[in-house]
């Protein structure tokens, strides 16, 4: 594997709008170049069969198209992932979001309901499900969060039982790391290249921070986009269409998007509760057997943070559908729609909605808390955003501005789907 002849697709990177100021964490083009080809590699995860880019792929604008994908056990990308009959128990119970300029230094948390933070609550710098057992050295956070799919039973670990990854994790959350890092640099390829790009004295130094800041610099040069027609509207560059120009106006005007999707990036970094319908499995507290999701109150333990979750930037969000933490809906019409009236919204919304890979083994389950009368309520009276008017003329006059958040050449990415890479396992595509 020549690791030098990779490095050129860095050189792609596009400069932001002199009006669209954002600044990045610095990043190494060569821990780049290797951490694209960990990025693909099925090698981090427990049964050695899904990568970082089954649910983040080029192919579909580094999310994954689903409402709630298929992690450990399936096969394909995107809306053309399967799964063999009673292969997996649960799905992912979160929308894999975008990737869209998560290296920039202004995001201080990271997943939707914020677990991964910048925080002087232990001695690592960061507060995360590891606790005082993260790694002592990471540079930044989005090296923090590149960690935590590989511990995830069904995201990438597997199921108990199933390899030596999923029973280490199971014992604490950091014994998998070890071993994922062992894998790694013993293949001579990976061993080579992190030495070097580390300035260390011999593979057997390399462990799994190494492993998580070459991901994470791929992650910020690779998914930067800066370049739509808003930005060079800005800069005096371009033109926004009538459509637009109207979205943009409401954007920030009578539609009151601006008041938490503000900025550069379009994303206050704060948590709102949107009573979003909801289903699928639930991600919640350990204690609590119920299939529902309690956004950041599951992080916090404060009561008044049940069904909040995390802003959402707008880049490139006409690229990442479908919507909302759980991917509630498909369209970004039918988004906004909720945001003008939430309730409503949540009370009309039908299950066929839903982009959920085919496993009729978990269709009991898939929608069986829209039957709690209770949890249905206390869904719908958690709000914190107010309901606005919108005519369906504008609400297509918002879905056309958010066209002008969508980047040039920007979006297909930088680097792309290696061909191959050093473990010998197979790339998806």
């Amino acid at each position: 594997m020549k690791f030098h002849t990779i490095l050129l697709g860095l050189s792609l990177a596009v400069s932001p709008a002199p009006a669209q100021e954002v600044v990045f964490n610095d990043y190494s083009e060569d821990r780049a170049a290797i951490g694209q080809l960990l990025f693909y590699d099925p090698i981090l995860s427990g049964n050695r069969n899904i990568s970082c880019a089954t649910c983040h792929h080029a192919d579909t604008f580094s999310a994954d198209a689903l409402s709630l994908g298929i992690g450990e056990g399936g096969k394909g990308i995107g809306t053309r992932r399967t799964v063999a009959d009673g292969a997996i128990v649960k799905r992912v119970p979160r929308n894999a979001p975008g990737l869209w300029n998560i290296g920039a230094t202004e995001f201080t948390s990271f997943f939707h309901d914020g677990r991964v933070s910048v925080s002087d609550a232990y001695d690592t710098g960061y507060d995360s499900p590891a606790e005082e057992w993260l790694p002592v050295g990471l540079p930044n956070l989005l090296a923090v969060q590149a960690l935590f799919p590989l511990t995830a039973q069904f995201e990438m670990a597997g199921n108990v039982g199933e390899n030596e990854v999923i029973g280490a994790v199971s014992d604490r959350i950091d014994g998998g790391w070890p071993i994922l890092a062992k894998r790694v640099r013993t293949i001579p390829a990976y061993g080579d290249a992190l030495v070097e790009a580390f300035a260390l004295n011999r593979p057997e130094d390399i462990d799994i921070r190494h492993i998580a800041i070459a991901l994470a610099d791929f992650m910020n040069a690779e998914w930067r986009s800066l370049d739509a027609p808003y930005d060079l509207w800005l800069a005096g560059q371009g033109n926004l269409t009538p459509a637009q120009d109207r979205g943009r106006m409401l954007f920030f005007g009578k539609g009151g998007c601006a008041s938490c999707h503000s900025g550069p990036l379009f994303t206050d970094q704060n948590f709102y509760a949107l009573a979003l319908p909801p289903f699928g499995p639930g991600r919640t507290r350990r204690f609590d057997p119920m299939p529902r999701d309690v956004g950041r109150m599951a992080e916090t333990d404060d009561l008044d943070d049940a069904y909040r979750f995390r802003t959402p930037s707008l880049r490139n969000v006409t690229l990442t559908g479908p919507y909302g933490h759980n991917g509630a809906y498909p369209t970004l019409a039918g988004i906004i729609r909720h945001h003008a009236d939430p309730v409503a919204a949540t009370a009309r919304w039908t299950p066929e909605l839903a982009n959920l890979p085919d496993a009729p083994w978990l269709a009991s389950g898939d929608f069986v808390i829209r039957s709690d009368a209770r949890e249905m309520a206390r869904v719908s009276a958690k709000l914190d955003i107010r309901p606005v008017v919108l005519s369906d003329a504008e609400v297509a006059d918002l879905v056309a501005f958010m066209g002008a958040l969508e980047g040039g050449e920007s979006r297909y990415g930088r680097l792309g789907v290696p061909d191959a890479v050093p473990s010998g396992l197979a790339v998806e595509r």
